[in-house]
């Protein structure tokens, strides 16, 4: 599903240079969880911001779904990432004005999935979750690992075949980390690829293939 071939992200900070990522190699089949580990600037977020079409590469080649993603044009990309990528990310980037329900069906609005069906998908994604009784509440009437949960379904909801999921229970309880981790093995398990990137050497040891990185090398793969 993903190929990534000499993979390297510079930055330029004032007059220094700034190296993110450097010679990054990397195959994820479909169907793989993967963790990606490290300690805070290792490159971690970076190498997720590539891979879900955010951000591009200083250099080296990005093959998602045996497509050149470089190639890709500005609507392609956005196509790519509404359709293909769901993300999940530590500080859940719900909107506190909507409801869970009005939350998850943000994404199937911009992919212009029809009203009924969007109803039905958003349904569906907040029962997998469990939060079908808390669909009418608004963010903050919800507890932390419930907001969570709704940031999942969000990214669930129009079913795509890449989930990535950035420290998701970074800002967790150790109750709540460990539901949300379940969540996430189920949707693995459900045919999905799990891309993980956390710190957490525990929450890592749940993929197929853990990948260390560090000073935006990787240090190993196994």
């Amino acid at each position: 599903m993903i190929k990534i071939r000499g993979l390297c992200k510079n930055y330029q900070i004032g007059e220094k240079p700034v190296v993110a990522l450097a010679d990054i190699n990397l195959d994820i089949c479909a169907g793989e969880m993967v963790s990606v580990t490290g300690a805070s600037g290792s490159g971690k977020t970076t190498l997720m911001n590539i891979l879900g079409c955010l951000d591009s590469p200083s250099e080296g080649e990005y093959i998602l779904d045996s497509e050149v993603v470089s190639r890709m044009s500005k609507r392609k990309l956005a196509s790519v990432r509404n359709c293909k990528i769901g993300f999940i990310f530590q500080g859940f980037n719900l909107i506190p004005t909507l409801t869970a329900r009005e939350n998850v069906l943000l994404p199937l609005v911009y992919r212009k999935t029809p009203v009924r069906e969007r109803e039905r998908l958003a349904g569906e994604a907040l029962e997998l979750v469990g939060l079908s009784h808390r669909a009418e509440h608004k963010p903050f009437q919800l507890s932390g690992g419930q907001q969570q949960r709704v940031a999942i379904a969000r990214a669930i909801a129009a079913k795509p075949p890449l989930i990535l999921a950035d420290e998701p229970c970074g800002s967790l309880d150790s109750k709540a980390g460990a539901d949300i981790m379940r969540t996430l093995i189920e949707m693995n398990r459900s045919g999905r690829t799990v891309i993980l990137i956390t710190h957490d050497e525990k929450a890592a040891r749940n993929a197929d293939t853990v990948i260390r990185i560090s000073d935006g090398r990787i240090l190993m793969q196994k």
